[in-house]
């Protein structure tokens, strides 16, 4: 496309520098006394030319132009799509990481908005193309008519690229600049007035509070394309002056040579459209490649983020089935860029088919210990094996299907219900009969089918004003049937009844050896009462295990910080009770 394109340009540039030349030739001729009837025909047919090129000129450049555009939306969605594949299939630990994100922000602005994607680059190279063919043209045109003219010429074009280039410099710094700006611009006035923030924004009236810091952010990004205009002017400014004088010498000497007779009056009109065709020429070669070498620059910044590398090491070992033993051996861990250890020097073996409760006060390291287990991150110091094998040394996509995990901050997404929880197996097809087998352990079922379109029914109603609002327990309920239908070896449940009455709960409880069955399972509660349906309890405290036992055994433990907590809490149930 960018073939015929070109062509229809040509054809464009032939129009506007030859045919005047021909014609005004001819009408001068005509003035003279010369033969009317020759010079009148020739008149005509460059008249004609001058027309069909024209048209001809508009219809390549138009199919062209819209073939583009089509390929442009086409791309920019494949664009989109390795973005969007990146973000979700790279290290979790880099989802948490603000550089990163800060990363996304300016690969995204800069292969959507700044560079203009592929057609954007290409279109670049193209006008690098167009203009070299029209510079060639016109220094040809001047060899022959006005040589004296192309030092000038080229002179100046050297002080415009300078200045240009100066120009996108500025551009550029701005740019990097405004990733982490965009972010929080972003944030502020687009993702917090969102649906899933509408009750506490009204509630606890914060709506001038988002505009605040979104009108704060706006005008930080505001002062920084400021000071990019006020960076670049100067450099417009100059650029101006160095093309005024252009024009001004190249006329004159143009002139001259006219009223001197060495030129005709069509000599004159072609070489004053090739002066301004040489000056766009040279002028376009040197923003192409400057703007090339800026889109590049822009579009470098996706390349940078597709290019993360892995923050996990990528074993390939197969994971082997049958009865599954985990050990923590010595393991601690701090999160990246952080100075102090979340966990020290934790020790614990869970045997296959064991339930393991994990209590401890909030920030003990309860959710840590899940993700290292589920090997979002890797351990800082220690290790933990998997029948007696370092976990590092599994493969990634084999080992997470040993989990069924519900992590307290849990997703649904809008998609029906039967899909939400089928993403439990995204790799198979969907099992409708397994799915509702979920349901029903979970206790959902029975409100599911009375939804409109039932199992069918799109949660949410962001692409659907028919879709349903769970509850906060019925979201949890479907989180723990997109658990139960993945039917993996190990269930780790991170406060699954946190969102449902005391009576779903108690229903929860009741189901709990039926919902894991034989598998290994560890429950995360602050309810202690919902350790007496496991084997074993850990307490997290002081950034380790401080307690390890049946609930018999640290219950009746002197002193002891399950003791405590479970005594606090029973207080109340006996307080309420009397």
């Amino acid at each position: 496309m960018y073939l015929i394109k070109l062509i229809g340009a040509v054809l464009g540039e032939f129009k506007l520098l030859l045919l005047p030349k021909l014609l005004v030739d001819e009408v001068v001729a005509i003035s003279e006394g010369a033969d009317l009837s020759q010079h009148l025909s020739n008149a005509i047919l460059y008249i004609a030319l001058t027309l069909g090129a024209e048209f001809l000129s508009n219809v390549l450049q138009n199919i062209a132009n819209s073939t583009i555009n089509y390929e442009k939306v086409y791309l920019d969605r494949i664009l989109t799509y390795r973005l969007s594949q990146k973000s979700m299939e790279m290290d979790f630990q880099y989802t948490e990481d603000p550089d990163v994100l800060d990363q996304r922000t300016k690969a995204q602005d800069g292969i959507e908005w700044y560079s203009g994607g592929v057609t954007g680059i290409i279109s670049c190279f193209y006008d690098v193309v167009f203009n070299l063919a029209l510079m060639v043209t016109s220094v040809t045109l001047f060899m022959f008519y006005c040589p004296l003219l192309l030092p000038v010429q080229i002179i100046g074009m050297g002080f415009i690229c300078f200045f240009n280039f100066q120009s996108q410099k500025v551009a550029l710094a701005a740019f990097l600049r405004l990733g982490k700006l965009n972010r929080l611009f972003g944030y502020y006035l687009y993702d917090v007035a969102s649906q899933k923030y509408g009750k506490d924004a009204r509630l606890y009236d914060s709506s001038e509070l988002m505009s605040g810091n979104a009108g704060k952010f706006g005008g930080m990004t505001v002062d920084t394309f400021r000071d990019q205009s006020v960076g670049t002017v100067k450099f417009d400014y100059a650029g101006n002056v160095v093309n005024a004088f252009r024009d001004g010498i190249s006329y004159f000497y143009l002139g001259y040579r006219t009223i001197k007779g060495f030129l005709t009056l069509g000599d004159l009109t072609m070489c004053i459209s090739a002066a301004s065709r040489l000056y766009q020429s040279l002028l376009g070669i040197g923003r192409s490649f400057t703007n090339l070498t800026q889109k590049c620059s822009y579009a470098y910044q996706f390349l940078v983020y597709l290019d993360y590398p892995d923050a996990l090491y990528r074993g390939d070992t197969k994971v082997k089935e049958g009865e599954h033993e985990i050990v923590f051996e010595n393991v601690s861990f701090k999160y990246p860029r952080a100075e102090e250890y979340v966990l020290e020097n934790v020790n614990i073996r869970i045997k296959s088919g064991e339930h393991l409760s994990i209590v401890g006060l909030n920030g003990a390291g309860k959710t840590t210990f899940i993700k290292l287990l589920c090997r979002l991150y890797d351990v800082t110091e220690g290790r933990i094996l998997i029948d007696g094998v370092d976990i590092k040394e599994y493969s990634i996509e084999e080992y997470r299907k040993l989990f069924a995990v519900v992590f307290q901050d849990f997703q649904l997404f809008a998609f029906s219900l039967k899909d939400n929880v089928a993403m439990g197996k995204a790799d198979s097809d969907i099992d409708e009969k397994e799915v509702e087998e979920a349901l029903k352990l979970s206790g959902l079922y029975e409100d599911a089918i009375q939804l409109d379109e039932g199992l069918n029914t799109r949660l949410f109603k962001s692409f659907d004003e028919h879709g349903t609002e769970l509850s906060g327990g019925q979201k949890q309920k479907a989180a723990i049937s997109r658990a139960l239908y993945r039917n993996a070896p190990i269930v780790i449940l991170d406060e699954p009844t946190a969102a449902l009455d005391p009576l779903a709960e108690y229903d929860i409880y009741k189901k709990f050896d039926t919902l894991v069955g034989g598998k290994s399972a560890i429950y995360i509660s602050h309810r202690l009462s919902s350790c007496k349906f496991c084997d074993h309890i850990a307490v997290f405290s002081d950034k380790t295990i401080k307690e390890y036992g049946t609930h018999d055994e640290l219950v009746s433990k002197e002193n002891g910080i399950y003791a405590e907590m479970f005594a606090a809490q029973s207080q109340y149930y006996v307080e309420a009770a009397s």
